[in-house]
């Protein structure tokens, strides 16, 4: 993935991120919350977890749920989305999800509500996945027009760098008419561009349509693809081509 260098917030946050790396700060996460296996609340599209306080502060060093409530003891809740409450659940296999009437619910049965509650959902949780698998924090990028924003660490020490969409593929070709025309990719440079954000784009693909339990997703590829808008004018002055005297 190229860098276009990331936009700190303040002076020294850089060397706070650089002391406290989030892969350490995930696996300190897996290793506090795996000994009680938490169970999360699942309610629609959401899951409730609730955390002791040494699990709470790592999931919010981890920038992981939403923190909406806090319960005697300090303990804490926190609010998960899908491909979090999977990620948790599958990826570090530190939490467990049951029903409302607190009956826990097996993998194959979780996957099959997230994909019925919203059918990009496998290649939204591979993408989420890789993204995180490379140390980069992912939050949802619903405010910027995307499916996911990318940092480089905790959103309070820096500014996101990359808003993330996600396009799937069947046999290498794009299952989704998203960006399919010359206006949506067009607008969504503008609108990445206008939030100081470089547009990255996912293609998550498999050749097989297979996709009703979690072994499918892991067969799926993740093709990494940066867009930028070119700006004649920054390209014009001073520059010329290999073997040109002159570029007009």
């Amino acid at each position: 993935m190229e860098l276009t260098g990331p936009r700190w917030k303040g002076k020294g946050f850089a060397d706070t991120a650089l002391a406290n790396p989030m892969s350490e700060i995930i696996s300190r996460l897996r290793t506090s919350l795996s000994p009680s296996m938490p169970n999360a609340l699942l309610s629609g599209c959401i899951a409730l977890l609730e955390a002791e306080p040494e699990a709470a502060d790592l999931l919010e060093r981890a920038s992981i749920g939403k923190n909406i409530t806090t319960f005697g003891g300090d303990k804490k809740c926190f609010q998960l989305g899908p491909e979090e409450s999977f990620y948790l659940y599958h990826g570090l296999t530190c939490i467990g999800i049951s029903r409302e009437d607190g009956t826990a619910m097996a993998e194959a049965e979780l996957w099959n509500h997230f994909c019925f509650q919203r059918k990009a959902f496998p290649e939204l949780y591979k993408a989420y996945s890789h993204l995180r698998s490379k140390n980069w924090v992912v939050r949802s990028g619903t405010h910027y027009g995307a499916d996911f924003v990318a940092y480089r660490h905790h959103p309070a020490l820096v500014h996101a760098e990359y808003a993330v969409l996600v396009i799937p593929e069947n046999d290498g070709k794009a299952s989704s008419t998203r960006l399919s025309a010359w206006p949506d990719l067009c607008c969504s440079l503008r609108l990445s561009g206008s939030v100081a954000k470089t547009l990255l784009i996912l293609y998550v693909s498999s050749c097989s349509r297979d996709r009703s339990s979690v072994c499918s997703s892991e067969e799926f590829s993740v093709d990494e693809r940066i867009i930028r808008r070119w700006i004649p004018e920054r390209s014009r002055e001073g520059i010329c081509l290999a073997g040109d005297d002159e570029v007009q």
